[in-house]
């Protein structure tokens, strides 16, 4: 695979060289209180923290109810691992979503309607796969195997080289593509349940969790079982990097899969799967046929290891150890990860918000808004960690002295909103307290769900 080099194709994002030397000048205004606006409802409970970093996350946290177990110690998620085969070769594939109610409930993962509307005006978004139809014999218990269309292949390297403050990154490579035929989302032959099924490791004895040569870049362990005792089960399993953000004020854990752009698959360690970048669609939110929900990211964040207000894409190159490949055995990239070195984006809708229309308004698909603070708000130390939906789109509304969008061609300051930016991120869980409800109320004329 060719090495992009400084090429801003679609997500510069990266290129905010114009805000990045205001960045790095002014990272010591360390922890100075994030910026709120009139109306904002944060309970006294709610802070910018992370909440607990170690020990087994309650099972009554979790939203992805088939996860074995969540280590907060090893930033680490264990899933259950299933075969298939693509082509001819085995793949392992995870569960993670699913469009139907009731399927999801029995399946143990997060109900997401929206994935419905996966293949509106993209087909290539979702593949049709077909299930064997084993004996008894060749199956007593357990999933059957999945015949994908495609899959991934793990064998490049992955690179992402720091600018000179970090980000903008100077060299970036995706570590793993997607195949001809695959999408991690797919649709079973003859049912319409839309599933998201990510492939994160291919071969009969997938190994490589160091370098990746096999794996998915997030993969830190893997254990595939070998055949069930008389009347038990064997289950194969998988330890996954998950990843830090905020939801309504409350700390979540999620996992990044898939990416539609080269240069977000770098960042967030995940499968470059170019069918997911026109996948409905561009801004959609809660409108009519979109497939995607929003979530909000910062470039030029604060940074700063221990900084309470670091967050976003110059803090997760310079404090994250984004160039280096993730293992169990990297502790310091673990370490830094568990102290708040990640992008800590802020999601939209979640599973447990109290309100059903946005709860089940969650899709695995987001859509990231991405925001640049101004010269003003950097130099004033005013670029603080956000941790809600509506503070940030009110934010964005009303104080574009602030907070703007930034513009894909020119890194220069955009009207807020959709980047060209999607990411397949499955929720797992929330760390501390449940997200119920946002912080703030909308303001008028804010970006704020159709009514």
């Amino acid at each position: 695979m060719r090495v992009i080099r400084k090429r801003w194709w679609f997500a510069a994002l990266a290129l905010v060289v114009v805000a990045v030397a205001a960045v790095v000048g002014s990272q010591a205004l360390g922890g100075s209180g994030g910026y709120a606006l009139a109306g904002t409802k944060q309970a006294p409970d709610q802070g910018k923290g992370l909440g607990p970093t170690s020990g087994l996350l309650p099972r009554d946290h979790l939203t992805e109810e088939s996860a074995i177990q969540v280590d907060l110690s090893k930033e680490s998620v264990r899933l259950p691992l299933y075969k298939g085969r693509a082509g001819g070769t085995t793949v392992w594939y995870v569960l993670l979503d699913a469009s139907d109610q009731g399927i999801a409930h029995d399946l143990g993962v997060n109900y997401a309607p929206k994935l419905g509307n996966i293949a509106i005006g993209n087909p290539d978004a979702v593949q049709t796969v077909t299930l064997d139809s084993p004996t008894p014999d060749q199956n007593k218990f357990g999933q059957a195997i999945v015949n994908f269309q495609g899959a991934p292949d793990f064998s490049p390297t992955r690179i992402a080289q720091p600018g000179p403050g970090g980000f903008p990154l100077a060299r970036f490579q995706p570590g793993a593509v997607a195949g001809k035929g695959y999408s991690p989302f797919i649709r079973i032959a003859g049912s319409q349940t839309v599933y998201s099924a990510p492939i994160v490791a291919t071969g009969d004895h997938p190994s490589d969790v160091v370098h990746h040569a096999d794996t998915a870049d997030r993969v830190l362990g893997i254990h595939i079982a070998g055949a069930s005792a008389p009347g038990q089960f064997a289950e194969s399993w998988v330890d996954l990097l998950f990843v830090k953000g905020f939801d309504a004020g409350r700390p979540i854990v999620y996992i990044s899969t898939d990416a539609g752009q080269p240069l977000t698959a770098v960042l967030e360690r995940s499968t470059y799967v170019p069918a997911l970048d026109k996948a409905a669609y561009n801004g959609g939110d809660d409108f009519l046929g979109s497939a995607r929900e929003r979530l909000f990211g910062f470039i030029n964040g604060q940074t700063g290891a221990g900084n309470q207000e670091s967050q976003g894409f110059v803090h997760l190159v310079k404090d994250g150890h984004a160039a280096e490949d993730a293992s169990a055995s990297n502790t310091a990239l673990i370490d830094a990860l568990r102290n708040g070195g990640d992008l800590l984006n802020v999601f939209g809708d979640f599973p447990t918000l109290n309100d059903p229309r946005h709860s089940q308004a969650y899709s695995p698909l987001w859509d990231a808004q991405l925001g640049l603070w101004t010269d003003k708000a950097v130099q004033q130390g005013l670029n603080t960690r956000q941790i809600d939906e509506v503070q940030v789109f009110n934010l964005a509304a009303t104080r574009p002295d602030l907070l703007t969008g930034v513009d894909p061609a020119t890194g220069k300051p955009a009207p807020y909103g959709a980047s060209g930016v999607d990411i397949n991120c499955a929720v797992i869980g929330f760390i501390d307290k449940a997200p119920t409800a946002n912080l703030a109320d909308p303001v008028p004329n804010s970006q704020f769900p159709p009514r």
